[in-house]
């Protein structure tokens, strides 16, 4: 039954990011995003997992990372209020954690997370 939930959120994400509009036409004045992720699992303090997503001009601009936990649903790391703050105040580089919020899961999981933005040359 839990798969069945998993593998059906997981749909609904997809369909969400290929609705979500393209990087250039959110955020015209950036040339790429790097995400870098370090997955921990709540009681332990060895990484469990470490991810780099990059997102170019053609990519969604969709930031609401999975949690890896296979029992969560409906959680994951919501990373859009961090990336729209950075992009707002022109900032290019951000670090910080999130707890995933989902449900279900025995032991939540956090990730520490790094953030690049590279502005297109011509932004003054």
């Amino acid at each position: 039954m839990l798969n069945k939930q998993k593998l059906a959120e997981r749909d609904e994400r997809k369909r969400c990011e290929l609705d979500t509009e393209l990087l250039s036409a959110k955020y015209p004045d950036i040339e790429s995003i790097v995400i870098i992720m370090d997955y921990y699992q709540k009681g332990y303090k060895h990484l469990m997992m470490k991810r780099t997503v990059n997102f170019s001009p053609e990519s969604h601009a969709y930031f609401l990372m999975e949690c890896m936990k296979h029992d969560c649903l409906e959680g994951g790391f919501n990373l859009t209020p961090v990336i729209s703050s950075m992009v707002r105040k022109n900032i290019t580089s951000e670090k910080g954690e999130l707890t995933c919020q989902g449900n279900n899961s025995s032991e939540h999981a956090h990730i520490v997370f790094n953030i690049s933005i590279k502005y297109n040359k011509n932004i003054s």
